[in-house]
């Protein structure tokens, strides 16, 4: 959306924005905060649920120590102080679609504790500071399109463990935040711990912003955006908000503090309430939880379990392997990805021909199919076979990747030479037949064998690709290549 509607842009340029973050991640444990409930997505409404969950008199809850351990993880890959004396709190706020009246969280004690995400905007590096990343249990949800007259409730996500990764406002720009919400994406999604499935709410945003003048040391009043439910909406509702709140200050406009919403068809926000003064929601620690502790033991045996990072992988494959940068940075982008080229690596040390296999043949085809390369068929041995008979010149790369890997997506018991031997199209070596080759495409271009000789050498590569077509591309070119020289160079 353009915001030729808004204030002229000259004046933005007074103004710096200021941005904080709230993320909510649904932690992939098999079972709820509390209570042994399925957390599976897309199950029936209301099957998900036990006395517990429904809140029923007498029921106790019990900690998921399988949370408790994500929670660290995150914490320990995005730098934050682990705290070690934990309890959890009740926090006094109607929630129509929380059968108990409060929600279970953390307050004065987080599990962890500042920290920061390194983020990359046009090649500008920085990390975006975190003030904390605490526990706390889902609320149900409200659908309003059912029937006419009533909201349904369906109790299904009520209780399912969910990490809160509050920033600090440290973001200026809605592309910083993009980049945020990304590299958070990617870090739950690399420790196992969340899939990042914000169309299925399993991540979500509230998106803090205000501006002030650049210089200026106060932060202005805020707004806030909930539930973004997807990152290019975080960036377009951060954009809108920043310019009407400019705008409302250039025209003389009050900001007031409120929540709002974001409408994605038109890329604009809207009023939900007034936000006048912080709500109090009467905190006190959750009588029926005891408090737990987080020994250093605990912590170091998570640590040592974590895998590479992205960032840690991306300089690995530059440093040790020799990839250009926007190989590695494509590779190192999930971690399905990583362990696959990997795994092929593990087999061969023409690591830069594995690359090629990952990022062309490979990638088209997931693309293609819909596939995961996890469901891939052919394994990373084969694709070490396939670079091996490559690399002997026995085929070229692109009778691999357009005949034999085909081939081996439906048979991946076979081997590639196998396949390039009922298929015949093992490359032609043999000088008789190559120089008959040669001897036909030349003396079909008398004319282009001339303007050659008189200095057009380019047209070498015209002679070339003649000979593999004539072969079928069974001919050895760099052998090709040899003989066309001594010839046309005579």
């Amino acid at each position: 959306m353009s915001f030729h509607t808004f204030a002229a842009m000259s004046s933005f340029e007074k103004y710096e924005a200021v941005i904080g973050l709230e993320v909510h991640t649904q932690l992939l444990t098999k079972s709820k905060l509390f209570c042994g409930d399925s957390t599976r997505f897309g199950s029936t409404p209301n099957t998900n649920i036990s006395p517990v969950s429904l809140a029923h008199p007498g029921t106790l809850p019990v900690m998921n120590k399988k949370a408790i351990d994500y929670a660290i993880k995150l914490g320990l890959a995005f730098n934050c102080e682990i705290v070690r004396n934990n309890y959890f709190a009740r926090k006094n706020y109607f929630y129509p679609d929380l059968p108990k009246g409060y929600q279970v969280s953390q307050h004065t004690t987080p599990i962890c504790k500042n920290g920061y995400v390194t983020i990359n905007v046009e090649g500008v590096q920085r990390n975006i500071l975190l003030n904390r990343i605490h526990l706390e249990e889902d609320a149900g949800k409200s659908i309003h399109d059912i029937d006419e007259k009533y909201t349904c409730i369906d109790l299904n996500r009520a209780g399912v463990p969910l990490l809160e990764i509050v920033s600090e406002p440290d973001m200026h720009t809605a592309e910083e935040a993009f980049a945020y919400v990304t590299e958070i994406r990617k870090i739950v999604r690399y420790l196992q711990i969340c899939d990042g499935n914000m169309e299925e709410g399993s991540m979500r945003c509230d998106a803090n912003v205000s501006v002030r003048l650049k210089g200026e040391k106060k932060l202005g009043t805020k707004v806030e955006v909930k539930n973004l439910n997807s990152i290019r909406n975080v960036k377009r509702a951060i954009d809108y908000e920043i310019n009407r709140l400019i705008d409302l200050i250039e025209t003389g406009q009050e900001v007031m503090q409120q929540t709002r919403s974001f409408d994605a068809s038109n890329g604009t926000t809207f009023s939900l309430r007034s936000k006048e003064e912080a709500n109090d929601y009467r905190y006190f620690p959750e009588p029926d939880l005891t408090p737990f502790l987080i020994t250093d033991e605990k912590i170091t045996t998570i640590r040592e379990s974590l895998p590479d990072l992205p960032a840690a992988l991306e300089k690995k494959f530059i440093s040790e392997y020799s990839l250009p940068l926007a190989d590695a940075k494509v590779l190192s982008d999930d971690r399905e990805t990583a362990t696959f080229f990997q795994n092929i690596i593990s087999h061969t040390t023409n690591y830069k021909a594995a690359a090629n296999w990952v990022l062309g043949p490979v990638k088209s085809y997931l693309n293609e199919s819909d596939t995961s390369i996890e469901d891939l068929p052919v394994k990373p041995k084969k694709f070490a076979k396939l670079i091996e008979i490559v690399e002997k010149e026995s085929v070229s790369f692109g009778i691999a990747a357009s005949k034999i890997f085909p081939v081996l997506l439906q048979y991946p018991a076979k081997e590639p030479i196998e396949i390039a031997e009922e298929l015949n199209v093992l490359q032609e070596k043999n000088d008789d037949s190559l120089n008959t080759w040669v001897d036909e495409v030349l003396s079909k271009m008398p004319d282009k064998v001339l303007e050659y000789k008189k200095g057009k050498k380019n047209l070498i590569g015209l002679f070339s690709g003649e000979i593999k077509k004539l072969s079928k591309g069974k001919a050895d070119m760099k052998a090709v290549n040899q003989i066309l020289n001594q010839k046309l160079n005579q």
